[in-house]
């Protein structure tokens, strides 16, 4: 598979919790998670469990910054 983002880490699924339409899937990636909104049939087809090795592929023209107040 090849993608246009560059941003393509490997970690692993930590957590799926499945709502009526769409999972949060949780990725951890050397120690920080990574979570991402995806519908329940993205999971399925991708056949995502907790402790398979997945991508958090991340593609965006903005990055927000925040900080403590």
């Amino acid at each position: 598979m090849k993608l246009s983002a560059r941003n393509q880490i490997r970690g692993t699924v930590t957590a799926i919790a499945k709502g009526a339409t769409t999972s949060h899937v949780s990725i951890d990636i050397g120690g920080s998670i990574v979570m991402a909104s995806i519908t329940n049939e993205a999971v399925a087809d991708l056949d995502l469990v907790v402790g398979k090795p997945a991508y958090a592929v991340i593609k965006a023209s903005d990055v927000m910054v925040g900080v403590e107040d």
